[in-house]
């Protein structure tokens, strides 16, 4: 396997390019921040806690990649990331993670999305862009 711009595809093992799936990895991680950072300011609190976790995820799947110069896991789980990472986690760290984890979930059914729309106050979204903040930081840290 390899990756080209951006891409996975299916190619020999010796030919990717891990600084470039790493690269992929943050950048792409940065931009999600970004976005997450506009749709807040525009009050759209559930997307914006979705594209927080994307983030992180990102950031995780990023680390992975520098650590073990292997492909990422295809998993949006960031609590699993971060054990595959062997990352020491707090418990708050890891029921963070597992919070977070539900965005994904939460913003991407149907069925789970106008509950979750209700759930994202301003309140509870000020609180958990804060730990993703507070998880962006720790984790870029590791990079």
């Amino acid at each position: 396997m390899r990756i080209l711009d951006g891409e996975i595809g299916m190619y020999e093992e010796k030919d990717i390019d891990y600084d470039k799936m790493y690269r992929y990895w943050i950048e792409s991680s940065d931009d999600d921040f970004r976005v997450m950072s506009n749709l807040y300011r525009s009050k759209s609190y559930n997307w914006a806690l979705f594209a927080g976790h994307l983030s992180l995820e990102k950031l995780l799947k990023g680390l992975y990649v520098k650590n073990y110069r292997k492909i990422a896991p295809f998993t949006h789980n960031s609590s699993r990331l971060a054990e595959l990472n062997n990352i020491d986690l707090t418990f708050e760290k890891l029921d963070w993670l597992d919070e977070i984890t539900m965005f994904n979930l939460n913003g991407r059914y149907d069925d789970y999305k106008k509950k979750f729309h209700l759930m994202c106050t301003l309140d509870f979204t000020d609180k958990w862009i804060v730990r993703i903040n507070e998880l962006r930081t720790w984790i870029k840290s590791m990079l």
